[in-house]
């Protein structure tokens, strides 16, 4: 009895695992993807932007002569925002929160990207650099919040299919060590899941944590219940700086310098952002937060000074135990406070999340084709949404990248046009695959992923004086790493080509999933 329990409560799991993996699975596969790259997004963004060089300033002198570019452009602003590089950011980043003007649309201030050395601006060619992969992982490029909403649902169905799945797979273990080559289909079962038992911590750990990351969003009722306004619950909860009116009264702003060189003490690290509200003005504050990077706990405390005169006047006082957990989910998830050996770590494991989804993808498909039978529209409509994200996405993203450097530097909105190339590439591939037999469209689709790739180093070195070539003589270990990382890419996908274009179909792949349920 127990054991007849048993398997229903397995084949009940099976059927749960498999739709919420698979009404989910396009878009969480874009999310693992995006979010992998993302682990090395300021590196990126030095990629594309390959006029700039940076020279390693103190975080002290970056601050200040980010103070005195806004005290030049921006002196009766309301707030400045600045944030200082670090050892993987080669340049300052400011923005500006101006006083309303009723004349004026509203519209928030660009980003400004300044020399850490000089306080200049930057330049170099616009672009959204590897925050454009880092946004669209869990914005997913639609307007706020809906994104947000449709990745939390996701994310809500991937912790579900996890559950499911730990549950169906009774030979867990066992399915840890067996990887079965050249079996056809059976051997993506086993790629599926090994891809999955191999990184089952990380991929809870890290769809738990993307939900908890957000989960005020998803339920703001309590804060909405107990607090008038969200800052007077931002105050409560983390400490926030105290809010204080400007009287009007002119005073000239301290140096930037030696506060934060008092803060870096106080901290124990380097200081990262700069908020300074109310410049010039007798009640001006100049706040200064931690480096995430000192501290698994994602959010990092702040100290305060008076703008006017320097004093200390207050620290963010320390959180709650639940407060505190929920940092620390922060920081699991985005990976700030990792090495660069533990960032490779996280990147690797998050490549096995996107392959755990889409070998799923597969599957699905797998498991309801009869050899001999026409395909029904479901399954041929699942098998083409898979060639057009498991394929498609990646040369989207290539295109992306290779845009950085086919686009003029001096031209017009080209971090948006650059954005664009990546939806119009990934789109026109997803269409045109449709002309194609699903297998032959598999084929063709991993090997333009493979050229894209692979141009992109050739035209680096075309374009930029930073290419493969003269980055290897020079030492330029950036950008020799990105490049061949890139190769890297090339060859993944090019072998993936070649192994599609030599499979076969295998019957009875129903029997195999089922006695692997049964097992």
């Amino acid at each position: 009895m127990t054991s007849a329990v048993g398997t229903t409560l397995r084949q009940s799991m099976a059927w749960i695992h498999g739709w919420l993996g698979l009404l989910a699975g396009w878009i969480l596969f874009a999310m693992f993807l995006t979010g992998t790259a993302s682990y090395f997004r300021p590196e990126i963004t030095q990629w594309m932007q390959p006029e700039f060089r940076a020279t390693p300033v103190s975080t002290a002198h970056a601050a200040q002569t980010a103070v005195t570019h806004l005290q030049r452009v921006g002196a009766d602003d309301i707030q400045w925002y600045i944030y200082l590089p670090d050892a993987r950011t080669a340049v300052t980043r400011i923005f500006e929160q101006r006083k309303p003007d009723p004349k004026a649309a509203k519209r928030r201030a660009p980003e400004i990207v300044l020399d850490p050395a000089t306080g200049d601006v930057v330049r170099a060619r616009e672009t959204r650099g590897g925050e454009h992969f880092y946004r669209f992982h869990f914005q997913l490029q639609l307007p706020h919040p809906w994104g947000r909403w449709l990745a939390g649902l996701c994310a809500m169905f991937m912790l579900g299919a996890i559950v499911s799945g730990v549950i169906t797979h009774k030979r867990i273990f066992a399915d840890f060590f067996t990887l079965r080559w050249n079996k056809g289909q059976r051997s993506w079962l086993d790629a599926h899941n090994v891809s999955a038992v191999l990184a089952l911590p990380y991929h809870a750990m890290i769809t738990y944590t993307g939900l908890i990351t957000l989960v005020a969003m998803y339920m703001p009722w309590p804060v909405v219940a107990n607090y008038a306004k969200p800052a007077d619950f931002a105050q409560a909860a983390f400490g926030t700086p105290t809010e204080r009116e400007a009287t009007g009264t002119p005073a000239p702003l301290v140096a930037i310098g030696p506060l934060v060189a008092d803060a870096k003490r106080r901290f124990g690290a380097s200081v990262a952002t700069v908020v300074v509200r109310n410049p010039n003005d007798a009640a001006s504050t100049v706040t200064l937060y931690r480096h995430s990077s000192a501290s698994l706990n994602g959010r990092g405390p702040s100290v305060t000074y008076a703008g006017s005169d320097g004093r200390f006047l207050e620290g963010a006082a320390d959180v709650g135990p639940a407060l505190a957990t929920a940092g620390v989910m922060l920081g699991l998830h985005v990976a700030q406070f990792a090495s660069p050996a533990l960032r490779w770590a996280y990147f690797v494991l998050g490549l096995t999340g996107a392959a755990m989804v889409g070998t799923g993808l597969l599957l699905w498909t797998a498991k309801r084709r009869k050899p001999g039978a026409t395909p029904f529209f479901g399954l041929k409509l699942v098998e083409r949404l898979n060639i057009g994200v498991i394929a498609g996405l990646p040369i989207g993203m290539a295109a992306y990248l290779l845009a950085n450097r086919l686009i003029p530097a001096d031209a017009a909105n080209r971090a948006d046009t650059e954005v664009a190339t990546m939806f119009w590439v990934w789109g026109g591939v997803a269409v045109l695959q449709l002309l194609r037999p699903a297998p032959r469209a598999w084929t063709e689709g991993f090997a333009i992923g493979a050229l894209t790739f692979a141009a992109i180093p050739v035209a680096d070195t075309l374009t930029t004086s930073r290419g493969l070539p003269g980055s290897m003589l020079s030492g330029d270990t950036l950008f020799a790493a990105f490049d061949v990382a890139m190769l890297a890419v090339a060859a993944l996908l090019a072998l993936g080509a070649w192994r599609s274009s030599r499979s076969k179909p295998v019957a009875k792949i129903r029997k195999t999933l089922s006695e692997t349920v049964h097992a």
